[in-house]
């Protein structure tokens, strides 16, 4: 565990996914014990196969190559349409407060002739990958292992939907209906070592607390640890996309560390599966402490549709547009990126009220 933190250290239960889920009394009794850990841990493991293995590894060793260098190459791997590409340590700001985290966002790679960008939809444009590493190098680029590694934790998200449909009782394609075509990214992190930071941010923070505004996070790190999560109370209620539920109980106790443990992903909920259920599982507050070696982790991000509208599953009124949503945390998040700055300057904004920005429902 970190130091300087006090938490209990979990024991997290671990499921094995199925190869292909189908409706069986096995698969379904599966998705009911997960809804069940769900609620009462706010977080389980899923068992990695020898595939997501080697593809886990092969995107670390990318990952690690690519915070290696030097801060100007770095820097260079911008886009102003697009939340893709690098984020320096400092520039992630929760709860008003900088992070030390240091980021690599893989959003949908869009060439400059896609509609959507074409037609400056918010967010959406090319992912400003770094140019291919040294021939001496085992891997050429970091675009190939990372998209393969997304590709295989796509599918486990896949799996993962439809147990939960079983485990809610709901009928087969209520949450997979949303993600075809979902806007899936995935967050390639480093961690400096406490004994490292830059003066930035509450000493020793990675990341503040705050919930995740999707649908599942699929979660790997390496074996330094400094993840805590907060599981579900019933005197503590939030709802992220009405008022942000950044800095949520920050110092408060309760948290729950949790340790590394090899060839397995923890996964936990965002916004929307809270808002799609109405509250019966809700998004998991979690947040991140610098230890005192650095640590690389992923955290894959499985979406609706950016143009979805959700609504909740019982049938009951309400709606939420995910694109905005969206939208919204990550101009929270950066302020002050050429990206925000840009959306605001053309008025990009204004565009998530369009109708074919919330054709998909």
């Amino acid at each position: 565990m970190p130091p300087g933190y006090n938490a209990k250290v979990g024991n997290l239960q671990t499921f094995t996914l199925p190869a292909d889920v189908t409706d069986t009394p096995g698969h379904r009794a599966m998705g009911r014990a997960m809804i069940q850990t769900w609620r009462q841990e706010g977080i389980l493991q899923i068992s990695t196969d020898s595939e997501g293995q080697q593809l886990q590894q092969q995107a670390m060793e990318a990952s690690r190559r690519f915070f290696r260098r030097p801060s100007h190459e770095k820097a260079a791997c911008v886009d102003s349409q697009s939340y893709a590409g690098y984020i320096a340590s400092g520039e992630e700001i929760t709860d008003g407060i900088a992070d030390y985290s240091e980021i690599f966002t893989v959003l949908k790679d869009l060439p400059p002739s896609d509609p959507r960008v074409q037609a400056q939809w918010p967010c959406h444009g090319p992912c400003p990958w770094p140019p291919p590493f040294p021939d001496r190098e085992t891997t050429t680029t970091m675009k190939a292992p990372i998209e393969a590694y997304m590709t295989w934790l796509g599918r486990q998200g896949e799996r993962l939907l439809r147990l939960i449909e079983y485990g809610l009782g709901v009928s087969e394609g209520s949450l997979t209906r949303y993600t075809r075509d979902g806007w899936h990214h995935q967050r390639v992190l480093r961690f400096p070592a406490r004994n490292a930071t830059n003066g930035r941010g509450k000493t020793g923070r990675g990341i503040g607390s705050h919930t995740d505004y999707g649908l599942l996070v699929i979660a790997s790190q390496d074996d330094v640890g400094g993840l805590f999560i907060r599981p579900p109370r019933q005197d503590e209620e939030f709802a992220n996309w009405e008022k942000s539920a950044a800095g949520l109980r920050e110092e408060d106790d309760g948290w729950v560390y949790v340790p590394p443990v090899p060839d397995v992903h923890t996964v936990f909920l965002g916004d929307m599966m809270q808002y799609l259920t109405k509250n019966h599982l809700t998004a998991t507050p979690h947040k991140v402490g610098l230890n005192t070696r650095e640590r690389f982790v992923f955290a894959y991000f499985h979406e609706p549709n950016f143009a979805a509208v959700l609504k909740p599953l019982d049938g009951s009124e309400g709606a939420l547009h995910y694109g905005t949503h969206f939208t919204n945390m990550f101009m929270r998040n950066y302020p002050d990126r050429i990206t925000t700055q840009r959306l605001v300057r053309e008025n990009r904004y204004d565009k998530l009220a369009e109708r074919e920005l919330r054709c998909y429902s």
